[in-house]
């Protein structure tokens, strides 16, 4: 895997709405913390756009991230926000210049599926908080203290309680993975994951239980599931039905189709849509231990 160099002081990070829409006054705190940190940040012309429920059409959505990949002068690119849209505009997208002059992206939800694509060209990525986790103030300062870590170098390790559905093991292992919903939207597509030998994690919103059930079979019948290292679980928020309309909650669901493997498995994992949303290097080796006590995962 291709590793983006670490940012100085000065170095420009590039933003950019690849997907939804998102108002400029929701990113101006992420703008004055980014700043505050030493960097510059340069505004992509999506930042603040609005084509119905997009931040801009196709056309401009791809020419802005495609216009900030091939800026060397643009050391890291923060994604605004995620939404709906990558999925039309992925295949639309030249690597090439990345490749030779690799930079981090940062984002999740709806960027899980430009993640996938870096992964097939082997170029690492963030799936992390993006501008709204800014906002969040001291609650939401360990998540975001956490992408500065990383954009210094610094080795992440984050913590977790037990949970009554983990399967206890230790494994050190390269991670990938990402919103649940659109890693199973890629599985036939040139950029559906490899999970074989990896750390895998998972996190969703607003589905219905049904459908996560219909997702979760689809990825095991598509093997996603069979050959990993581990398997990490994050946060399952704002489902729109009560478990009792099918029987089940959304840890019981995966827990029912995944218990037969025997590699380390964690529940509640602070990776989420919600405020608890560690950033995690794509593509990077972690060692994941599950213990009785408690869950770790550590860069290696």
């Amino acid at each position: 895997m291709i590793q983006p160099q670490n940012l100085q002081p000065g170095d420009i990070i590039g933003m950019v709405c690849p997907a939804g829409t998102i108002p400029l006054e929701t990113v101006q705190k992420c703008i004055e913390t980014l700043t505050s940190w030493g960097f510059t940040v340069k505004l992509g012309k999506t930042v603040g756009g609005k084509h119905f429920t997009f931040s801009g059409t196709d056309l401009e959505r791809t020419a802005d991230l495609q216009e900030m990949m091939d800026d060397e002068n643009v050391k890291a690119i923060l994604c605004a926000r995620g939404g709906y849209g990558l999925s039309r505009i992925i295949g639309h997208l030249d690597f090439t210049a990345l490749k030779r002059s690799p930079k981090w992206i940062i984002g999740f939800s709806d960027i899980t599926v430009l993640h996938a694509a870096l992964q097939k060209n082997q170029i690492m990525s963030i799936h992390g908080p993006m501008a709204a986790a800014f906002n969040k103030g001291a609650e939401g300062a360990p998540y975001v203290q956490a992408l500065k870590s990383i954009f210094n170098g610094e080795l992440c390790q984050y913590e977790t309680p037990a949970h009554a559905y983990n399967q206890l093991g230790s494994v050190t292992a390269p991670i990938i993975g990402g919103n649940l919903c659109l890693i199973a939207h890629l599985i036939g597509s040139v950029n559906s994951i490899t999970t074989k030998g990896k750390i895998l994690f998972l996190e969703d919103i607003g589905e219905f239980h049904y459908n996560l059930d219909r997702m979760v079979i689809q990825m095991k019948n598509a093997g996603l599931f069979h050959d990993l290292a581990g398997l990490v679980i994050g946060g399952f928020s704002a489902m729109r039905d009560e478990p009792t309309d099918i029987g089940a909650g959304a840890y019981e669901i995966i827990q029912s189709h995944i218990k037969e493997f025997n590699y380390p498995i964690c529940y509640d994992f602070p990776i989420s849509h919600g405020l608890a949303n560690y950033p995690i290097k794509l593509g990077a080796t972690y060692a994941l231990h599950v213990l009785a006590q408690g869950v770790t995962l550590t860069e290696q």
